[in-house]
């Protein structure tokens, strides 16, 4: 495949993950952050499992333990942390440091050279999704900025890994293995931090089901291909693209208002992506020791 079929491809998994804020707030009761996070992951990795019916050899079980954690487990428990003690606006600028954390952990686990390109598209990226969800009026707390930050560390270092460590099975069975490891890591967490869900209703269901098959299991096959076809730092930056059909979603069925600075961020971002697909082809900014 061509290299923009595959960017398509891959782009449309961080496009999908935009729609999580709609869907949780939408559909499923409030509350259970990490519940619906576990029952995200694990139900879809034991249906990968279902199909493809391969388990990881020993050699693979620790790093495979390692990437559900940094991919879902630490992930996404971070991320439930950022925006629960943060404004969205300020939580995904925060979040929106990952791809300049790609690029120095690719140049650290994997070679990779560090690009002044990347480097001004990562910049440019965070500036646009500071313009598109930052308000006048944020406030700030320590823990919610560490947590934003060690979710965006968490994401940059699966990213990576999942580039360096590449069994020799498909994208599915490495799928399957990646979610089922991060939803049994989360399991004993849910149990402990929250109450049991309450009666779970059609509309409940219908919003998991979607969370679990397509906002995990698709997302993450498509993302895993992209990170194993590209290089980390070149399909890093399309994550910036959840802030954005989080808002086009918001303002579509939500009726929430845009402004100025907020069409000017949706150019921002655009322009970041754009920008870091050139980077691959610019001169190396430092070889790595």
């Amino acid at each position: 495949m061509s290299r923009g079929t595959d960017l398509i491809l891959t782009a449309l998994a961080p496009a999908i993950w935009g729609s999580t804020y709609f869907v949780t707030t939408e559909f499923l009761p409030d509350g259970y952050p990490v519940t619906i996070a576990m029952l995200r992951a694990l139900p879809a990795g034991l249906l990968l499992l279902l199909v493809v019916r391969q388990l990881p050899t020993r050699e693979w079980w620790g790093k495979v333990m390692l990437l559900g954690a940094i991919n879902f487990s630490i992930f996404w428990a971070l991320l439930f942390v950022a925006a629960y003690r943060l404004p969205g606006g300020v939580a995904a600028t925060v979040g929106a440091v990952q791809p300049l954390i790609v690029i120095f952990l690719s140049s650290a686990l994997l070679g990779s050279p560090i690009r002044v390109l990347s480097v001004i598209a990562g910049a440019i990226g965070m500036a646009g999704v500071a313009l598109l969800v930052l308000t006048p009026d944020a406030s700030l707390d320590v823990v919610g900025i560490a947590a934003g930050i060690g979710g965006a560390v968490s994401m940059a270092a699966g990213t990576v890994l999942s580039r360096k460590w590449k069994p020799p099975v498909s994208l599915l069975a490495f799928t399957a293995w990646q979610l089922s490891a991060g939803g049994l890591l989360l399991l004993p967490l849910s149990l402990w931090l929250e109450p049991p869900l309450p009666a779970v209703s059609a509309e409940n269901a219908l919003g998991i089901a979607y969370l679990g098959l397509i906002g995990a299991a698709l997302t993450y096959v498509l993302w895993f291909r992209g990170i194993s076809r590209m290089e980390p730092s070149a399909i890093s930056t399309l994550g910036f693209l959840s802030p954005v059909t989080a808002l086009l979603l918001g303002w579509w069925a939500l009726d929430q208002h845009l402004n100025h600075l907020q069409f000017l961020g949706f150019v921002t971002v655009l322009a970041g992506i754009w920008i870091s697909q050139l980077a691959v082809r610019e001169p190396r900014l430092a070889a790595p020791a």
